[in-house]
């Protein structure tokens, strides 16, 4: 990652369902305290955010052990209540979409920021991106390609002016398999459902399987 300055003012928005979809796309589990590290070295990391919709009228939120974790350990979480609804066919449906909020944040940070590193594929940020970029803040975008097919769509990776690929990241950032330390979050095991919309990424808009799964911590 040499396009990285070490005095530049960098901050994380990471998309949680998209980034979970990718990884698991890839074959491995995402070791949050390592992630962090990583771009803890390459500026001033000022802020870490972790998007996440949360299912708040039960009992247990398959996914608030990992949620409670990141924000004991430097992520600014933020998250919001799903929404349940019946579509046409009957089916009982979950949304949580964290877009705007994401979008919104990113905004207000601009003015303090000189790098945005953004953890998702979701080709619905290119406007975002290239208004940041108007504001003088470089943009990069981490997803990948190699999955089949990509979980980044291609617009929003001609709009950053880079993308990492997760897979040369994965050595870095990947949780070490069979490693049952407490203080390392695990994610779902399960692998999300895909939508198949074309010009998205596969899981893009899906976070209604990743918040079905439970991580086991």
């Amino acid at each position: 990652m040499e396009h990285f300055y070490p005095q530049e003012r960098v901050a994380l928005f990471i998309d949680g369902s998209n980034l979970y979809a990718a990884a698991k796309s890839l074959g491995f589990d995402i070791d949050y305290k390592k992630l962090l590290d990583v771009f803890a070295e390459k500026g001033r990391l000022v802020r870490a955010f972790y998007y996440t919709a949360l299912i708040e009228d039960q009992e247990y939120s398959p996914i608030r052990p990992l949620v409670d974790w990141l924000d004991y350990n430097g992520y600014t979480m933020v998250t919001k209540p799903t929404k349940e609804f019946t579509d046409a066919t009957g089916r009982r449906k979950i949304k949580g979409n964290m877009d705007i909020e994401l979008a919104i944040d990113v905004m207000e940070m601009a003015t303090h920021l000189d790098h945005i590193v953004l953890f998702s594929g979701d080709g619905d940020f290119r406007r975002l991106v290239e208004a940041v970029q108007r504001k003088g803040v470089r943009v990069s975008v981490v997803s990948t390609v190699k999955s089949q097919p990509p979980m980044v769509a291609d617009e929003l990776r001609r709009q950053a002016d880079y993308f990492l690929e997760l897979t040369d990241l994965q050595p870095a950032i990947a949780r070490a398999q069979g490693n049952s330390r407490p203080d390392l979050p695990k994610e779902p095991a399960n692998k999300p459902e895909t939508d198949t919309t074309a010009d998205e990424p596969i899981g893009a808009d899906d976070p209604e399987a990743y918040l079905r799964t439970a991580p086991h911590i």
